[in-house]
């Protein structure tokens, strides 16, 4: 199953399956030191970006590469959503010729196949990027019992991208998600749209039912705050 049909598959009860995104796309906000007017967000999903927003804006281009996503996000005159995979030369050719105040990504762009290349498009589109997105440490113990490698990219992949064309702060947050019971668990990696591209075989499924002990879910993120152009 790819990226994309993982989001869009659940995408009317993705809300509640969410939280670890709803929480760090608040925190991304947050930390925010301006208030800008014109902004670019990739991998916008429902809008939970977006809803934090509580100045008002001139312009804000919205990109996610789910349409049941895109469908989902909050609209309006100033308010343009559209369906792109980042990764693609329609998405970059699209940007190309714009100017933003700022960039904004939440949990979406660890999923790149080329982050370098969209991060050299960005510097120009744009002087700042603030952007989180999760890294390979994301179900690390999963990884380990199915003795599988993560579809996400690393902390120093993630870091040399940003580093090619900003001076950056970084900084790695850690969450651990508690769950009641196992069937609840493995629920929240089906439908949370962390799991990446790759779906376990039966015999794997199984040995990881059986032995996963944790009682909750491991993530890793990786705040990032371009400071200046290189």
């Amino acid at each position: 199953m790819s990226n994309k049909n993982q989001f869009s598959k659940y995408a009317k009860e993705y809300n509640s399956h969410n939280i670890i995104q709803q929480i760090i796309a608040k925190s991304l906000i947050r930390e925010l030191k301006t208030k800008p007017k014109k902004i670019l967000e990739l991998g916008c999903g429902s809008g939970q970006v977006f809803k934090h927003i509580d100045w008002e804006i001139e312009f804000y281009k919205a990109i996610d590469a789910s349409q049941s996503m895109c469908d989902l996000h909050p609209k309006s005159n100033n308010v343009e959503v559209k369906c792109f995979n980042f990764d693609t030369e329609e998405f970059l050719n699209e940007i190309k010729n714009d100017k933003y105040d700022i960039v904004l990504s939440s949990s979406a762009l660890q999923w790149s196949k080329d982050l370098s290349k969209i991060i050299k498009v960005l510097s120009n589109v744009t002087n700042e990027i603030n952007a989180v997105l999760f890294t390979s440490n994301t179900f690390k113990t999963i990884q380990v019992i199915t003795n599988t490698k993560s579809p996400i990219l690393d902390e120093f992949s993630i870091k040399e991208a940003f580093s090619k064309y900003f001076e950056c702060e970084f900084e790695i947050i850690t969450y651990k998600l508690e769950f009641d019971n196992k069937k609840d668990l493995f629920d929240y990696i089906k439908k949370s749209g962390v799991s990446g591209e790759k779906s376990l075989s039966y015999t794997d499924s199984k040995k990881l039912y059986k032995e996963y002990s944790l009682n909750y879910l491991e993530f890793e993120v990786i705040f990032v705050k371009t400071v200046s152009k290189l």
